[in-house]
């Protein structure tokens, strides 16, 4: 039975992970429990268990009296003479430690004790459940999409079932049972049922953490995110820097032919991602972050977090982008607010002169690489010009 047991204990140590003290524990607690099933009360009663063989005892701590007449509760008193039996050199008044026989328990009493030890084992496998998607929390994974419950989708991880709620869904993404995905943990709550996952799909972290995985330099530390903004299923910005002054931060994220981007694109279902340059000057930085749009000139206020940007007339649809999209999702990346304008409409309005806008340091924006590549295009709005769409297309 001993070696049954080591048996049993090391495959729940292996594939449960579940401590082995944990488990001696257990069975420790379901023998007392066994002994005051059995007995009516177990204040007395001892368990010691070798956790080098498994061997286990149970032991009843009883007082000695003189005569047998004198024994009140045969639990906690044995008379003198019984004492002597167990040990010879025992005195009235002493405690001797009563080997119980665990066999001669009831039926009863034995099935709690296995319950006691059962309620054990799923209570620790619960908790290292929970410790295992705790630790990657913030973190994607893989599921496998199990069912509809409702508008919500539930989620296999492998060792637990995680929630992709309604809110956390992307409109335009199709989820079909048995399809694998991956998911942004945003939360793990210990319940009395096992751990409660929440994922989600839109959450921006979902493609940093993408990025994070597709390049090598991100993971070296050489290239950060700063910045990141999205519209899940539309379009993400995404701002990069780049720590050793011989990497592209942009060409480190997207990859020989696009091949990085592409996966990370792949994934999130054909999500459009632009990816500019980081800089820590508001104006250069606002200006990439419309991209692909030209600017003529911006005046950014750092206390304010405002900014004015002046466009040709005809990028002006393009700086907006469609409903706004493109200006909208600048704002985010760069936390300014960004009030646009044709240099038509600047030239129009009270006192402007353009070299407001100006810095000494301005250059004549021009285009990233990247911008060129067919998936990465603005979807420029009816009113840009001819001029326009065929930039951007090439």
């Amino acid at each position: 039975m001993s070696k049954e047991l080591m048996d049993a204990l090391d495959l729940l140590e292996r594939e449960k992970n579940i401590s082995r003290d944990s488990l001696f524990d257990a069975i420790e607690n379901s023998l007392v429990t066994a002994c005051k099933n059995n007995f009516g009360r177990a204040e007395n009663i001892r368990v010691e268990v070798d956790r080098s063989t498994c061997d286990f005892k149970c032991f009843a701590d009883k007082e000695v009296v003189e005569l047998e007449d004198d024994v009140m509760d045969p639990l906690l008193e044995i008379c003198l003479d019984d004492a002597h039996k167990i040990d010879p050199k025992a005195k009235i008044g002493d405690i001797v430690a009563v080997s119980l026989n665990s066999k001669e328990f009831g039926r009863i009493a034995t099935q709690n004790a296995k319950n006691v030890i059962l309620q054990k084992i799923r209570e620790e496998e619960r908790g290292a459940i929970y410790n295992e998607y705790y630790t990657q929390e913030h973190d994607i994974v893989t599921g496998v999409i199990q069912r509809f419950i409702g508008k919500n989708i539930s989620i296999n991880l492998g060792k637990a079932d995680a929630m992709l709620n309604e809110n956390e869904q992307v409109k335009t993404e199709r989820y079909r049972p048995t399809e694998r995905i991956k998911v942004y943990i945003l939360e793990v709550r210990n319940g009395s049922k096992g751990p409660r996952i929440l994922v989600s799909r839109t959450h921006p972290d979902l493609v940093k953490r993408l990025f994070e995985q597709e390049v090598a330099e991100i993971q070296a530390g050489t290239v950060e995110i700063k910045s990141i903004a999205r519209e899940p299923g539309s379009r993400t910005k995404i701002a990069v820097y780049s720590n050793n002054p011989n990497v592209d931060a942009v060409g480190a994220c997207v990859g020989v032919n696009g091949s990085r981007v592409n996966l990370i694109v792949d994934e999130l279902n054909g999500e459009k991602i632009d990816i500019v340059n980081w800089d820590e000057n508001p104006g250069n930085l606002i200006q990439n972050a419309l991209s692909p749009a030209k600017i003529v000139a911006v005046f950014a206020d750092p206390d304010e977090k405002s900014a004015k940007v002046v466009v040709p007339d005809y990028q002006l649809s393009l700086a907006i982008g469609k409903e706004g999209q493109n200006a909208r999702l600048a704002a985010r990346l760069t936390g300014y607010k960004i009030d646009i304008k044709s240099e038509t409409q600047a030239k129009d309005a009270p006192g402007f002169r353009i070299e407001d806008y100006m810095d000494d340091e301005d250059e004549e924006y021009e285009e990233e690489e990247y911008f060129e590549e067919g998936e990465y295009e603005e979807e420029a709005s009816e009113e840009v010009l001819e001029e326009s769409e065929e930039e951007t297309e090439k």
